[in-house]
């Protein structure tokens, strides 16, 4: 062997601190063959043995199977493509991991049942694709043909849901509550009727451009009163309902009459359904966003002080 150093299987082990048995595995199934035998028939190994020894106890130590291993150490996959690739598998796994930890933590905390953990585990498994799935399907059933393409793309945006990569438990729970409310077929009605109302308002609408939303609108006209403690049914509020009740027919197109009047109550009740409000609070804490300011007590004072005026 021109007078190359060989090894043998036990020198090889004290050089690489690898057991005698490892590396016979190893030689057994090809991935570091011998050199050469001795006369007795011992295995024996050059120095480039000890270097193939040192490679795959790295990748094994990675995570790598045998057989890709195998396949590096043959040059049929390159050392990058199969450190790419796993890296992606591993980030796959630690993700996982993430979650399992927020679910574990959520559980502790809440004290949840066998059956809320169950689900809250199966919710907060879902990959990302599964996730924007569900979300996409609750928002087409809810958004979907009420407005036209640009204003779905917008609104579906300001409502999708984005779980990080490293979620904190209150995200994971905050997720699993919104997965669930999404599926509740009466407040998926509710929403696509309310849709459904504020697209048929914009079409009808007399101003110039898209028009606020009712909600928003609303507000605008409400809030001062409240702030200001205006009982809804006491004739200090008649200012801020006329002002409402008139920019409310100049939208749509139709007399200030108790027709409109009661169509618009309709549509403040759904407006003020707690669910709405809900899925806002729980969009705001999975994106990491600012609580949403809470509408309910506008569009509560609204709603008495125009029944308050309604004929009797």
């Amino acid at each position: 062997m021109n007078g190359e150093t060989l090894y043998s299987i036990g020198d090889l082990a004290r050089r690489t601190g690898l057991t005698v048995k490892t590396i016979r595995f190893y030689s057994d199934r090809g991935i570091v063959e011998p050199t050469d035998r001795n006369p007795a028939g011992f295995r024996l190994y050059n120095i480039d043995a000890a270097a193939r020894l040192d490679l795959v106890r790295t990748l094994r130590d990675l995570g790598l199977d045998l057989s890709t291993i195998r396949k590096v150490l043959d040059r049929e996959l390159s050392l990058p493509e199969v450190a790419a690739a796993h890296a992606d598998a591993l980030e796959v796994q630690i993700r996982a991991l993430r979650l399992r930890r927020a679910v574990l933590t959520s559980v502790a905390k809440r004290g949840s049942s066998p059956e809320e953990m169950d689900l809250m585990h199966k919710l907060a498994k879902l990959s990302e694709d599964e996730r924007r799935h569900l979300i996409d399907d609750f928002l087409g059933a809810t958004l979907g043909g009420g407005h036209n393409a640009s204003a779905f793309a917008a609104i579906g945006r300001s409502l999708t849901p984005e779980l990080p990569d490293n979620p904190q438990p209150e995200q994971v729970e905050a997720w699993v509550e919104l997965a669930e409310l999404s599926q509740d077929s009466d407040f998926r009605a509710r929403m696509r009727r309310m849709a459904d109302d504020e697209a048929a308002e914009q079409a009808r609408s007399s101003v110039g451009g898209p028009s606020r939303d009712l909600v928003a609108t609303v507000r605008d006209h409400a809030a001062q009163a409240l702030a200001a403690d205006v009982d809804p049914t006491a004739p200090q509020a008649d200012q801020t309902v006329a002002a409402l009740t008139a920019h409310y027919a100049n939208v749509v197109g139709a007399p200030d009459d108790a027709e409109l009047r009661s169509r618009l109550v309709a549509r403040l009740e759904t407006a003020s359904d707690p669910r709405r409000e809900r899925y806002l609070e729980l969009l705001a804490v999975i994106n990491g966003w600012p609580a949403p300011e809470s509408l309910s007590p506008v569009l509560s004072w609204t709603v008495q002080a125009l029944r308050a005026r309604a004929p009797r």
